[in-house]
């Protein structure tokens, strides 16, 4: 999906159609998660951050993901691969490697074509988002072709021209080869994907290791035998934020742990799973990060259970001189629990009760406050349906529109206002009006 995160906002809120839209961690020690077109022309980009975003784009619009939303999207997406194929790999929210030739979608370069280009129009017409398709006969080239797709296109790399097409690439595109690799490698004369060629695959082991050698010189050669595989394992859910000022107060830690824990079983039971082994993770003032484990007798997806077990762990961290980022995480997974399900049944009510009462504070990180995060929805009893387009000093700001409205109106409020309350998001119109392809990247 292209600028997938931005792209959504900007299917859903007509204002903010053909402008600037920058989606992440909006504190100071926030991060870019995405950024649309209209805003990399100013130098924005993923990872980015947020504070150096803001000096390249001070005008973009910016907001806090909302990641519920972005995962009906994505699921609509997933269902219309899972229809050309049964071999469909998921990514992430809005990227998957497909087996065209395990359904029959695709036979020869022309089926594959025809294949990838209804496949556009089918998410098209679902969403109203474009996507973009490469083609290959490997993952790894797969991958390759669909940045150089984006925006808004479909590249198909034919057989036998694999190697020249990647030879002047940098080392960078090949999997695992991360900045540090990079620098390594670049300091050694290799830059490019035939320089890894040239110098040979003992002087690659020599560079990198016998594992990570061998499999960077068979890419560079354009092999790739990694199958597409239908279900990955799920192997822990978690949960953990970030604060942007270092939390001193040992009460105030306790209450995150508590908050996070909740955060994490509302994840482990919407996968309908359980798991037997409690994670804390503490980063703390001096960037040290620590993490704690207990295993429980049997799997689990009761919240007390999990409150009180991360809550054991918090007594042997060290706290004093500040946390910035806390974080819960369950491991161990199973389908099933071996906890008393009457009790369990008990407490569920409860426990749906709080997660839908503490809502808010899932984005913006802090005390359980009325929250109006940037870009998230809202309903007012005479306005009707809008968006925040700030907050502060008691105040927040909306603009009424809907994805198929006209750009709308904004008006200001009290933040404790009677007649606003958070809402659900409205579904996109299909065939929207979203066309990132109107701004160029830069390709591979």
């Amino acid at each position: 999906m292209d600028a997938f995160f931005a792209s959504a906002e900007q299917a859903s809120k007509p204002s903010l159609r053909g402008k600037a839209v920058v989606v992440g961690g909006l504190g100071p020690r926030g991060v870019v998660a995405t950024a649309s077109y209209e805003a990399r022309v100013f130098g924005v980009h993923s990872a980015m951050p947020m504070a150096q975003a803001r000096r390249l784009a001070p005008n973009a619009a910016y907001l806090v993901p909302r990641f519920l939303f972005y995962r009906a999207i994505s699921e609509q997406v997933m269902r219309l691969l899972r229809a050309l194929s049964p071999l469909v790999e998921p990514l992430s929210l809005d990227e998957a490697f497909v087996d065209l030739e395990a359904g029959g979608a695709a036979w020869d370069e022309e089926s594959a074509r025809l294949a990838g280009e209804r496949l556009r129009a089918d998410i098209r017409d679902r969403t109203g988002l474009t996507g973009s398709v490469g083609l290959a006969a490997s993952k790894m080239l797969a991958k390759i072709a669909s940045e150089q797709a984006k925006p808004d296109g479909l590249v198909l790399i034919r057989p036998g021209t694999e190697r020249a097409l990647l030879g002047p690439m940098s080392v960078r595109i090949l999997p695992g080869v991360g900045p540090a690799t990079g620098d390594h490698l670049r300091r050694a004369g290799i830059t490019t994907v035939e320089e890894i060629v040239e110098a040979g695959e003992d002087e690659l082991v020599r560079l990198v290791g016998k594992a990570h050698g061998h499999g960077l010189y068979a890419m560079a050669l354009a092999r790739d035998e990694r199958p597409v595989v239908a279900e990955r394992d799920t192997k822990s859910v978690s949960v953990e934020d970030t604060y942007d000022v270092d939390i001193h107060d040992r009460i105030r830690v306790r209450l995150e742990v508590q908050r996070l824990a909740d955060r994490c079983v509302r994840r482990l039971r919407g996968a309908g799973l359980s798991g037997r082994t409690i994670v804390l993770k503490v980063r703390r003032y001096d960037f040290s990060t620590l993490t704690r484990s207990e295993t429980l007798r049997g799997p689990t997806d009761d919240p007390a259970v999990v409150r009180e077990a991360a809550a054991r762990l918090l007594e042997s961290v060290d706290t004093t001189g500040g946390v910035r980022l806390l974080g819960v995480g369950v491991s161990g997974l199973a389908d099933f629990t071996q906890e008393d399900l009457f009790a369990q049944a008990a407490g569920e009510e409860r426990f749906e009760e709080e997660v839908a009462a503490e809502e808010p504070a899932e984005v913006v990180a802090g005390p359980a406050e009325r929250r109006w995060p940037a870009g998230h929805d809202v309903r007012h009893a005479e306005y009707g349906h809008g968006w925040v387009q700030g907050s502060g000093l008691g105040r927040v700001t909306v603009r009424f529109e809907t994805p198929d409205s006209a750009p709308g109106r904004v008006r200001t409020f009290r933040t404790d206002d009677p007649a606003l309350e958070p809402a659900d998001p409205l579904p996109l119109t299909p065939g929207g009006p979203v066309t990132p392809g109107a701004v160029t990247e830069p390709s591979v």
